[in-house]
Formats: C-alpha cells, structure tokens, sequence
C-alpha cells in the first residue's frame, strides 16, 4: 500500500436542489468548501483536486489557493470524480470520492480507506460507524450496512446497505433492538482503484436494488463487485439543508 499513489477528488456543484450553493456558504469564516479541502490535505492523499461545473465554486476555491479543474454536467459525485480522475496526467492508484458537504470530515478516516487496499484485489473501500441512537434505526436518510466478518485486520466485505433497518431483528419490539444486535450506519465515503474506476465502472447497468433503495453502492453489489468496510468512531455533520448548517454550527461550537 505505500507504493500506492492516491488522489482526493472533492465533486462540487452549485444547483443542489435542497441547498443551492452549499460549498460556498460561511462556515468559521471560509466557505464550506474550502474546509473539506484543507482537512484533505491533512490526510495521507498524495493529491486533491476539486471537481465543479460552476465558475463560482471554481473561483471560490482559486481563491483560497486550492486545485480545481472544471467538468462537465454529471448525475452523480462518482462519475464527475471519474471526469477528473481521467485527465490527471500523473498515474494514480486510488482516487478517495471526498463528499463536499463534510466540512469537518476528520483525515485519519481518508487514511483508514487507503488502509482497505492493504488487501490487493480490494476495488471499493468505505466507512461503517456504530448506530447508538434508535431513530437512527427507523430513518430512511440513515443508510445502514451490514458486513461479513472480518477478512483481515479490521477489514470487512459488504453484505447489503439500505434505508430499512438491517438486520431485522425478529419476535423482538424495535424499541429493543439495540439491546439485542449492533447496528451500523454508512458513513458516505468511498476509496477507489484504478482499475475499478476505469474497466469497471463505466459500462455497470443500473441494477433493481440499486433503483428500488436509490443506493449506487447496490449496483456494484449487484455486478459483484466486493465492498471493503472498516469501521470508524468518528461521524461529523453533513450539510444538505439550512437545517443542517445550524446543527453544524452548534456541533463546531460544542467542540470549542
């Protein structure tokens, strides 16, 4: 894994449905943006570039001396990252899809995804964290996961994710499942080879689970491509709506 070279590549667009703008909003004085940006830095990626289809994330982030390279219009994160993750003219091994609404995502969980292709044929690495709370349980927003055991060193294959509660725990009332099973939610960011990315990717069919939850990771699963997880402690916000930027701001107070 050491002689694996790995790029960070933020996708960033401007025309969110649910919060127009979003990178560029106020966060501690920077704009979001520009927060996922330096707290990639701090990780072990040996590149990251912002990916965006709008000349003012594209400015906003020259602005504060950042990379970015312009793309075209794209239907999700994953394939925006691909559009730069192709042009780049140094051969990267791993390309982290680093979601631009975290902007406290902590780097030592970007190192615990390079540390998934500790394993040679691993192609997908993504994060797991402990469900504490039961709502988290019952909320379809809340995209859970369940694995295998452990393959190796903390290192887990992906069984399924979804918006329901998994598993069922059955005869059992749900108010009582966390005394009677662990459940894990996914934490939404995902490591990527090469060769997945260039061989694989581009020519999956969506897949009935895949349209049914409105989960991209099912159709890798359905295509059987293996889902390396390894589980994390640590969960920052995400910010998809002005609600969320408040909750932000308190949890960014808290840690003061």
């Amino acid at each position: 894994m050491h002689n694996l070279n790995s790029i960070g590549i933020i996708p960033a667009r401007f025309a969110s449905q649910r919060y127009p703008g979003k990178p560029l909003i106020k966060l501690a004085g920077k704009v979001m943006i520009q927060h996922v940006y330096e707290q990639a830095l701090k990780s072990n990626l040996n590149n990251v570039i912002v990916a965006t289809d709008d000349e003012r994330i594209y400015n906003a982030v020259l602005s504060f001396g950042g990379n970015v390279q312009m793309t075209g219009e794209h239907s999700n994160g994953t394939s925006r990252c691909l559009e730069v993750f192709l042009k780049q003219n140094k051969d990267y091994d791993i390309m982290v899809n680093v979601q631009g609404d975290q902007p406290f995502i902590n780097p030592e969980q970007i190192n615990d995804l390079l540390k998934g292709f500790e394993i040679r044929d691993s192609q997908i690495c993504t994060l797991a964290k402990k469900i504490n709370d039961l709502d988290d349980i019952t909320n379809p927003n809340i995209v859970k996961v369940t694995f295998s055991q452990s393959i190796t060193n903390g290192i887990y294959n992906a069984l399924y994710f979804s918006r329901s509660p998994i598993p069922h725990v059955r005869d059992l009332p749900i108010e009582l499942w966390l005394k009677k099973n662990i459940f894990f939610k996914h934490i939404g960011i995902y490591a990527f080879s090469k060769s997945f990315l260039i061989n694989k990717y581009p020519i999956m069919k969506n897949g009935s689970l895949e349209d049914s939850e409105m989960l991209e990771q099912l159709k890798w699963l359905e295509n059987n491509i293996p889902i390396r997880v390894m589980k994390t402690s640590y969960e920052s916000p995400n910010i998809d709506t002005p609600e969320d930027l408040k909750k932000a701001l308190y949890w960014l107070n808290n840690l003061k």
